[in-house]
């Protein structure tokens, strides 16, 4: 069993020089409906699940159809860049952003994003992979039109390569994560994540009791905890989860800071990251409960039930329902909500 964190600024906060995550889901809602691949994604209510997992109702939002990307990261980087491109005055959508370069690290579908947005828009994506993600993944990124650069053994190593790359060449460094000096288009990708969380507070009736967050930088998670408070105020119980392998956000929740951290590469790949978003982190600190960390083998049982269930994903994807493997017991008169982020093949 992994750690669990209460969270002590839970309501004020703790004092970050960041930006608030945004909350209100409708000036993305108003862009999206302008896109003619945009259609809400399932919520799913599973009798199945709620009983092997002894709840009254398992909610699942199942994002591995969200606009042909296959995972939420859709919303993310082609929402930031369709917002630079609605700043430009241009007869043709399609060359407000000709000779832009949009460069970014990737561990998986963040890149597919990036480059499904530079492509509407006539700008390049240029997306920097670790040596260890498979050539498979990087076929699909080139088939969408970006260049790929392969850069170090870890994301950590892309990440610095392309921040590396963007200063040299003038390129734009579109990450998801955000530190002092970066937030403004991080703020962006993370706003684009508002879009699944409205669509879930309007299809899941009653409010959830309990609701499970899986995060790597964070993005995700505070986007969707700071929807939730708005929305639902203080009644659900957020919990925010992590691989064991990389828990950023439980870590600067118990030093009040942000900071890196250290440990083997997960088996939850697209949540394996050692540094937190600080914009993330920050909101989370004021909007999440507890954040728990799960192991690698939780995230492969977690992965397999979903997928006996009918619905395959990862173990990145089913990171949420792993922490129901590993300790957290809502009870059983709880109405639980969790992410389904990403399809099986993952990337």
């Amino acid at each position: 069993m992994g750690e669990t964190v209460e969270n002590t600024w839970r309501g004020s906060g703790m004092p970050l020089d960041a930006p608030w995550p945004r909350s209100d889901a409708a000036p993305v809602s108003a862009l999206l409906a302008r896109c003619p691949s945009h259609a809400p994604t399932d919520l799913i209510d599973s009798e199945a699940l709620a009983g092997l997992f002894g709840v009254r109702r398992m909610h699942l939002k199942d994002e591995r159809s969200r606009m042909g990307l296959g995972s939420f990261k859709a919303l993310g980087a082609a929402h930031a860049i369709a917002r630079a491109a609605t700043a430009v005055d241009a007869p043709d959508p399609s060359r407000a952003l000709t000779g832009r370069v949009f460069v970014a690290a990737s561990a998986g579908n963040h890149g597919l994003s990036v480059a499904a947005g530079a492509r509407i828009f006539g700008a390049r994506a240029v997306i920097y992979l670790a040596d260890t993600v498979p050539e498979s993944f990087a076929d699909r990124l080139r088939a969408k039109g970006a260049e790929v650069v392969r850069a170090g053994e870890t994301y950590e190593n892309s990440m610095r390569a392309a921040e590396r790359d963007a200063a040299a060449k003038g390129w734009t460094l579109l990450s998801d994560s955000s530190w002092p000096g970066y937030t403004d288009l991080s703020m962006s990708v993370m706003e684009g994540y508002l879009q699944l969380a409205a669509e879930a507070v309007e299809q899941v009736g009653a409010p959830p009791n309990h609701i499970l967050l899986q995060a790597g930088v964070g993005g995700l998670a505070a986007a969707v905890a700071a929807h939730a408070r708005r929305a639902w105020g203080d009644a659900p119980t957020i919990i925010v989860v992590e691989p064991e392998a990389a828990p950023a956000l439980a870590a600067g929740i118990s030093a009040g800071h942000v900071v890196d951290t250290v440990g083997p590469v997960s088996c939850m790949g697209r949540l394996d990251c050692k540094t937190a978003s600080m914009i993330a982190l920050k909101g989370l600190s004021r909007d999440a409960d507890l954040f728990v960390t799960v192991s690698e083998d939780a995230g492969r049982r977690a992965a397999a039930i979903l997928a006996d269930a009918g619905y395959p994903t990862t173990p990145s994807g089913a990171a949420g329902i792993a922490a129901l493997l590993e300790g957290v017991a809502p009870g059983p008169d709880a109405r639980v909500m969790a992410i389904l982020s990403e399809g099986g093949e993952g990337g």
